[in-house]
């Protein structure tokens, strides 16, 4: 009676089915029968694949008939196909049943349901591979908003440090206006004293003139050509004066002028310190370019290159000094002035350099290292042009291009 009880409730709590030696059910219980869908009748005689599931690989099955058919238990969860097409997993212990000989008789399954088990592990892989994805996602956006900012960051500081190097320049630039502009009264003062002296000055040769003339029948040729010299010497420091009363000036209006015009004025300004230095300077017009600019401003640009050239020549003891001034236009039709040296060049680890503001190679007492700055600064905003410096001939030579003025044709 009690095996009958243990018996019942095995069968009840457990699914249970046997086969024979070649996998036929012989026997269900009504369990195997509840979870599978069939009926007693439709699973006995029938071969145990009746419940097989497609997924489930072949090698599965072969380790499971190389188990038992060793006389060992197999154990496994095991996916099987209900009659209805669902899907239910049974964990499953299979035993090999023998005879009294020890021969393989039969094979007795006992499972249990552990589909919701198996559903419920699924749904957790399931969500933490979306997890894993959702959070390889959240990384990813993470590094690339974090990528992004440092990028905005560095971009922030670049424009930072660009807009405060524009303020520096701008203000290095109103400062050298505002000497300018007191050179430009300095001199426009010392103009103002210095005409009455002049003045009287050519009146007292004009009366030396009519004195000797008036004691002298005949002409002197040596008293004539001392007092023309005299006459030209008085006109030329008075047109020196003008010059430079104008070119002092912050004249800020543009107008429109000759590359040749400015250069000769640069020159005539220079000539003095030019012959007392022993410099010959040659100026050569292939093209008289036309440019739209601030004639005082570009005359500056010219003076500060032809002083630095002469401070080179003394520095480096050159003997035949010469400074060559080209004036030509670019196969493009831009306006072209080089001035061209022989006094030995720039040393090439500092020629990049030149053009940055209080970069020099003279003694603090000769210069500030403003002066190729700020003709660079006049080249670039105030002509809309370029300049370059390049070691050539035993000499620097530097070329400065300017978009030359087009006439009315050109622009029809």
């Amino acid at each position: 009676m009690k095996l009958e009880q243990y018996q019942s409730a095995i069968e009840s709590s457990n699914i249970i089915s046997k086969t024979d030696i070649f996998g036929i059910i012989t026997f269900v219980n009504d369990e195997f029968c509840k979870i599978s869908g069939y009926t007693k009748e439709e699973l006995v005689g029938k071969n145990h694949n009746i419940v097989r599931h497609p997924d489930v690989p072949a090698s599965t099955f072969r380790q499971l008939w190389q188990t038992i058919l060793q006389k060992k238990t197999y154990k496994s969860t095991v996916k099987n196909l209900a009659k209805d097409g669902s899907t239910f997993y049974v964990n499953t212990t299979v035993f090999p049943i023998l005879d009294e000989n020890g021969d393989i008789e039969e094979f007795i399954a006992i499972r249990y349901d552990v589909t919701e088990s198996v559903r419920l592990s699924e749904a957790l892989i399931t969500k933490d591979e979306e997890l894993e994805e959702l959070n390889a996602t959240l990384e990813q956006r993470v590094k690339e908003q974090t990528k992004a900012l440092t990028e905005l960051n560095q971009t922030l500081e670049e424009r930072v440090k660009e807009e405060v190097e524009k303020n520096r320049e701008k203000d290095r630039f109103l400062f050298q206006q505002s000497r300018l502009a007191s050179m430009g009264e300095m001199i426009a003062n010392i103009a103002h004293q210095w005409r009455q002296p002049l003045s009287e000055l050519n009146i007292t040769l004009y009366k030396m003139n009519k004195l000797y003339r008036r004691q002298n029948d005949g002409k002197d040729v040596e008293f004539e050509d001392s007092y023309t010299h005299a006459k030209k010497i008085i006109s030329k420091m008075s047109e020196t004066i003008e010059d430079f009363r104008h070119f002092f000036s912050p004249d800020r209006q543009s107008e429109d002028f000759a590359l040749s015009a400015v250069a000769q004025e640069a020159m005539d300004i220079m000539r003095g310190t030019l012959e007392k230095n022993d410099v010959e300077i040659r100026l050569d017009v292939k093209v008289d370019a036309h440019i739209k600019g601030y004639f005082n401003e570009f005359s500056q640009v010219l003076i500060n290159l032809i002083n630095n050239t002469i401070d080179a020549f003394c520095h480096n003891k050159i003997k035949n000094r010469l400074i060559y001034i080209e004036i030509d236009t670019s196969e493009q039709g831009d306006a072209i002035i080089k001035v061209c040296d022989n006094a030995g060049g720039i040393d090439e680890a500092i020629l990049d350099k030149i053009f940055e503001p209080y970069f020099t190679t003279k003694h603090a007492s000769a210069g500030t290292g403003l002066g190729l700055y700020m003709s660079k600064m006049i080249i670039n905003n105030s002509m809309k042009g370029f300049i370059v410096a390049k070691n050539c001939n035993d000499g620097v030579c530097f070329t400065i291009t300017i978009p030359q003025l087009k006439s009315e044709k050109e622009e029809q």
